[in-house]
């Protein structure tokens, strides 16, 4: 993901961190007013040092945006700010001035080729098109429904895709793994011996009726269902190969990349398209969701 913001998403920055000059009265400001000090503890709980840059609060903190951005690291340090500043947590209470300073960075954004979403409740930046709709429907899921771990994996995977697409594939088989585990602990069954991929898929396949060989199914469509139903060993027998192969859970030579955005982006999608499904039959044969988090836990 590294390369550089242009001046339009530093201003657009600028407005959203300080919450605009106060001195208009006839529009609402897109952010919360914050005061120099505030501004300056905003900075420095995203990696960046405030300094001693004169003048008002707008020009000093387009100067110390300025001045982070054409630093060393300055991509991170300009991406920890547009993920604070657009995380809904900031705005507890205030749901219109999220939406709003999250509709103004990704206006600016657009044009370097960025986004802002919030997914699992945080605000996570990303390359447009990096993710799809049954991501975001998977992410929905577990925002509400006790996953946390899967929640975790998504979030790990969706950030790795370009940066680092080695640790992107590893996500993306746990991903898989994590959800096969909490839909056997909710059904009340045991753990398989084998734990990898490959034996939690199997393990949730005859409690989900998704077993390729069941003998239930229309005779017209038989063979094409089971054609599918294979499909699912498949897909999680080839993650599970790729994250062997390629991703960083076995460690990697230094300086060896050995897959690119594409590979790892078709595992995540690959993976979350799985996870979906299963999370979804899941609840079709339960007839009821997922639990709720109880508070505190």
């Amino acid at each position: 993901m590294e390369g550089s913001f242009s001046p339009f998403v530093i201003e657009a920055l600028v407005q959203v961190i300080s919450g605009g000059s106060g001195m208009n009265n006839t529009e609402p400001p897109i952010g919360i007013y914050r005061s120099a000090s505030d501004i300056d503890g905003f900075l420095m709980s995203c990696g960046i040092n405030p300094g001693d840059e004169g003048g008002s609060r707008l020009p000093k903190l387009r100067a110390n945006l300025a001045k982070a951005a054409d630093g060393e690291n300055g991509f991170d340090s300009i991406r920890r700010c547009i993920e604070k500043v657009t995380d809904p947590r900031g705005y507890v209470g205030k749901p219109d001035k999220a939406g709003a300073v999250l509709q103004s960075m990704n206006i600016s954004l657009k044009g370097d080729g960025y986004e802002v979403a919030v997914i699992n409740g945080r605000a996570n930046l990303r390359r447009i098109g990096a993710s799809s709709s049954v991501l975001t429907e998977l992410s929905s899921k577990t925002t509400t429904l006790d996953f946390d771990t899967v929640s975790h994996e998504i979030d790990r995977a969706l950030k790795g895709v370009e940066d680092d697409p080695e640790d992107s594939v590893t996500a993306a088989c746990s991903l898989i793994e994590a959800v096969c585990r909490s839909i056997l602990i909710e059904s009340g069954l045991e753990l398989p011996a084998k734990k990898d991929v490959d034996g939690l898929v199997k393990a949730v396949q005859d409690p989900l009726n998704l077993s390729p060989g069941r003998s239930n199914l229309p005779e017209e469509i038989a063979a094409d269902v089971r054609q599918v139903l294979g499909g699912l060993t498949s897909v999680a027998k080839g993650v599970g190969a790729l994250r062997t192969h390629a991703g960083d859970a076995h460690g990697r030579e230094r300086g060896r990349v050995r897959i690119d955005g594409r590979i790892a982006r078709l595992a995540v999608h690959s993976a979350s398209t799985l996870a979906l499904f299963l999370i979804e039959t899941w609840e079709r044969t339960q007839k009821r969701s997922l639990p709720l988090r109880e508070e505190g836990k």
